[in-house]
């Protein structure tokens, strides 16, 4: 793969394990650029924040899944992908493409299994985004993907001077991750210290100059949801009532509202990262639509055990326990 060059862009990657960042002191610092980190089973909890605040100081933006362990099948990555995409929107969109991190499997997942759930992850993070992502690995985990190519790589490597080798059909990286702010190499300053930040951080830097990052990506649109109004019929023993639903892109969301009267269950919105808790438990598939918030039907009348029908000629959805 292609050498270190001076002059290319610098950039950071961040989670909530860094704390509280001074974006204003990092952009100061000669970064152009951040990957935050925005789910893994669920919402990273300071990823809204980092990404408002990194935005406001002039940094170009990407956010990036940590696909672990836990995630073993082809609906498993479709699931973990549209999570991805709802903490996307809260965020307000990104600059950069969105990225998988995938760089560990489960116990009895082969190379050829890894292959597929990275496949459908990014297939899928693509169609709800309209944007190519990112494949983020490292050297001894990249030999586990056959045909992804096409996508591309962000490479890890903690080294001042040697890079990546050409490997599983990439002859070039696109973004490096050549520090943990430990080891590795440092920042044209010769310091692995980033302003802004207490701690240690991951270095990078883009294959190209800051302009030509700029250039290649800039803010980039998310692709808009399709939103069709629905009707909702609730039944609860002998009672009905009526209400109103969405369809977002062919699936059905319902206010969380009314399925709260309906099982009698106890609802928390978290304004700041736009996650609903249940009962205490998270649903990361909520959506936010002018002051209300919907939840997908499907998976949380499942959860309460109840009974849901849709007829898709009167667009007309009957849930019921």
């Amino acid at each position: 793969m292609q050498n270190r060059r001076s002059g290319n862009a610098q950039g950071i990657d961040v989670s909530h394990h860094q704390g509280n960042i001074n974006w204003s002191n990092v952009a100061k610092s000669g970064i152009s650029f951040a990957f935050i980190k925005a789910t893994q089973n669920r919402i990273d909890t300071k990823f809204i924040e980092n990404a408002l605040k990194a935005r406001a100081a002039g940094l170009l933006i990407g956010a990036y899944h940590y696909l672990d362990e836990s995630v073993t099948t082809v609906v498993g990555a479709k699931s973990a992908a549209n999570k991805f995409f709802t903490a996307i929107q809260a965020a307000g969109g990104i600059d950069l493409p969105p990225v998988l991190d995938y760089e560990s499997k489960a116990s009895g997942i082969s190379a050829s299994q890894a292959t597929v759930i990275a496949k459908a992850f990014l297939e899928e993070i693509q169609r709800l985004t309209g944007m190519t992502p990112i494949l983020y690995t490292y050297p001894s985990f990249i030999g586990n993907f056959t045909g992804l190519s096409k996508y591309p790589l962000w490479i890890a490597r903690y080294s001042a001077t040697r890079v990546p080798e050409s490997a599983q059909g990439w002859i070039e990286w696109d973004f490096w991750q050549y520090s943990d702010g430990t080891d590795g190499g440092t920042l044209p300053n010769g310091t692995r210290k980033v302003q802004g930040i207490a701690g240690p951080v991951d270095l990078n830097e883009f294959n190209g100059t800051e302009a030509q990052l700029r250039a290649k990506y800039g803010k980039q649109p998310v692709k808009e949801n399709k939103i069709v109004q629905t009707n909702v019929t609730y039944i609860y023993g002998k009672e009905k009532a009526q209400g109103k639903g969405v369809l977002i892109n062919n699936i059905n969301y319902v206010p969380i509202r009314e399925l709260e009267k309906l099982f009698g269950f106890q609802v928390k919105f978290d304004a700041i990262t736009k996650v609903a808790t249940i009962n205490g438990k998270p649903i990361m598939d909520g959506q936010l639509i002018g002051s209300i918030t919907y939840v997908q039907a499907k998976v949380l009348v499942k959860a309460f055990n109840g009974e849901l029908d849709w007829n898709n000629d009167t667009k007309t959805l009957t849930i019921q326990k």
